[in-house]
């Protein structure tokens, strides 16, 4: 019996935190919905903003403190201004001076800095004169200020600057590639992170510099599709790891390879490809997007819709899309971001499914992405 209740308040434990819930704007106060539509915390707030980590900034009376997934106060409404929470830290400003607390409100002590950064994946950047180093969530120096310029962390990884020339480091600090070249790329990706020597475009792959015949210009690896794309001569096209042209330069315009399939421009017209370079979906619409994990993508003609990996229209195109944030979702992707993507119509802001409902049948004055806490 022991063992049962122990494994039941396990799964209470993981399934309160597990929820995700998004800020709505209704009436002109700020509430909370689950993915079911329905209010957790209802529309009471004048000014709030999205969950993170389990806990949302609040302002009551001009100042801000955080309420948890309850809605009830977790830290009082003390501080003149307040950022999201990430990596079990939030930045507050009280007295003019910033400071990182916890859930608590205990204050973290943390080394002399010139200026106060956000925690992201378990470091924060520290300022000392011109140079930047990294401090980790215990308050203790990570990696010494060394470095002129430290890009944000994306997945762990963070492009670097000494003088003129980029490299990248990990979260402990580490250098996984050389300060040695004029550009890199701000993702990292085990096919590879494209670079720029000199002149001369390539994809930086197992400690190898690539080099990608005629390139003038290289993106992101996305995925794990192991294809980016690259321009020659003002077309574009697909490399691999190597560096090597799998798909020749011959489209205006391109985005990532996801679920098999990229969008691509054909004069002012845009399909999606596989691969092979075989058109998949006719080229038919003013614009298209990347295709979400689950098989969606934002397609374009006077306004915005979704299609399946099919080219079903699924959403019509009636819509405005909007980029997710950064902070919460680790890139800017358009679209789904998980289950639902965040509309626009003419009768306010809502969320689609994958079936191309409308959540609860409703629209909202304003409404965020969901987050999971």
């Amino acid at each position: 019996m022991k063992r049962i209740l122990t494994l039941l308040s396990t799964f209470t434990f993981v399934f309160s935190f597990a929820q995700e819930l998004a800020l709505v704007r209704e009436n002109d106060l700020f509430g909370y919905i689950n993915t079911s539509g329905e209010y957790t915390i209802e529309p009471q707030f004048e000014t709030a903003k999205s969950f993170s980590e389990g806990y949302a900034p609040i302002e009551k009376d001009k100042m801000w403190g955080f309420i948890n997934t309850k809605g009830e106060w977790a830290i009082e409404p003390t501080y003149d201004r307040v950022k999201y929470f990430n990596s079990g830290y939030a930045l507050v400003l009280k007295d003019d001076r910033w400071r990182y607390i916890d859930p608590s409100g205990n204050e973290l002590e943390v080394p002399s800095t010139e200026k106060f950064y956000d925690f992201e994946g378990g470091v924060a950047f520290i300022r000392q004169g011109d140079k930047i180093g990294l401090i980790g969530t215990d308050g203790k120096m990570v990696l010494e200020p060394t470095y002129d310029e430290i890009k944000s962390f994306r997945d762990g990884y963070a492009k670097v600057r000494k003088g003129e020339l980029w490299g990248m480091i990990n979260n402990q600090g580490e250098v996984v590639i050389p300060v040695e070249y004029e550009e890199i790329g701000n993702t990292w990706n085990k096919a590879g992170v494209y670079g720029k020597k000199g002149d001369t475009f390539g994809i930086i792959h197992n400690g190898s510099f690539n080099v990608i015949d005629g390139a003038d210009k290289v993106w992101n690896f996305h995925g794990n599709s192991g294809l980016t794309y690259a321009r020659k001569d003002k077309m574009t096209g697909f490399v691999n790891s190597n560096g090597e042209w799998v798909i020749q330069p011959i489209y205006k315009k391109a985005r990532a390879f996801s679920n098999g399939l990229a969008p691509v421009a054909e004069n002012k017209e845009w399909g999606f490809i596989d691969k092979q370079g075989k058109t998949v979906i006719d080229f038919q619409y003013r614009d298209a997007e990347v295709f979400s994990e689950n098989g969606m993508a934002p397609v374009k003609d006077k306004d915005w819709g979704f299609i399946d990996t099919s080219g079903n229209l699924i959403i019509p195109m009636d819509y405005d899309i909007t980029a997710g944030f950064a902070f919460l979702s680790g890139d800017n992707d358009k679209g789904f971001l998980g289950d639902f993507a965040r509309l626009k119509s003419k009768e306010g802001w809502g969320f689609f499914n994958t079936k191309g409902e409308l959540l609860g049948n409703k629209w909202y004055q304003n409404a965020e992405p969901f987050v999971k806490n």
